[in-house]
């Protein structure tokens, strides 16, 4: 037997845990496999008719992966992120360190999925942008959902209204824990004043996905709504966004 040729023929194919077949990294210039490249084109030709709706996530995360990984099967990594995250939203959202932690993903694939999250913010912010804000409200819930329902902290933004109700300026005033963030009402209505803003809508996360407001959320709020009242500044709403769904203090008769 010709040892020499016997290890020089190509491996058997391996596979991972959950029977998806796993292509080795090739050396460095080396072309992907033909195969791969096929699965690679019949995913984006499938993405380009058909749209993103019918994709599940783990090939939604394909295609982002792609270019990060040009040369290797990203499926099994996918995967791995969808199941240690939950969904493509919160693979997006999640924290770098968390992402890092995941085997296989390194600084390109970071960077990758940070991208699509800013562009995917910066999208849904400029349907409310230079708008009148009330007259676009799903417009509003959509960008507040894609900014903050995954947070695995509390965020406190502010979004400030001019006399026609178009933003001005929308600001984070606080960032927290997993269920608690500072809140301090006169340094948001000092800022208002400074941007000449006429109308405020509040808005904060529940990293718990439960957007029903606390004790406290409707003291703090009160206390913003008294100094508004004051300085002749409007309180639209406070929002609070959850998993999916949002708590609404005008809707809910608390403001």
């Amino acid at each position: 037997m010709d040892t020499n040729r016997a290890f020089n023929e190509a491996p058997l194919p391996l596979f991972t845990p959950d029977g998806d077949e796993a292509v080795l990294i090739p050396r460095p210039g080396a072309k992907a496999p033909s195969y791969l490249a096929d699965h690679r084109a019949r995913l984006r030709e499938r993405f380009m008719s058909g749209g993103a709706g019918p994709m599940p996530d783990y090939e939604l995360l394909e295609l982002v992966l792609f270019r990060a990984i040009p040369r290797q099967d990203v499926k099994p990594l996918a995967r791995r992120l969808i199941d240690s995250f939950g969904d493509f939203a919160r693979v997006l959202s999640a924290p770098e360190a968390r992402l890092a932690g995941i085997d296989g993903v390194g600084p390109a694939v970071v960077t990758e999925l940070k991208i699509v999250a800013a562009a995917a913010q910066r999208l849904a912010r400029s349907r409310i942008l230079q708008r009148p804000v009330l007259s676009g409200w799903d417009a509003l819930l959509d960008y507040c959902h894609t900014a903050m329902a995954h947070e695995a902290t509390e965020e406190f933004r502010v979004l400030f209204l001019d006399r026609k109700n178009v933003l001005i300026a929308d600001e984070a005033q606080g960032r927290g824990t997993v269920d608690h963030v500072p809140v301090y009402p006169r340094e948001i209505l000092r800022r208002a004043l400074e941007l000449g803003a006429s109308a405020l809508i509040l808005v904060h996360n529940h990293p718990s996905g439960d957007p029903s407001p606390s004790d406290a959320d409707i003291s703090m709020t009160e206390r913003i709504h008294i100094g508004a009242e004051v300085m002749g500044i409007t309180i639209h709403d406070h929002l609070i966004i959850g998993a999916g769904r949002e708590f609404s203090f005008r809707r809910e008769g608390l403001l």
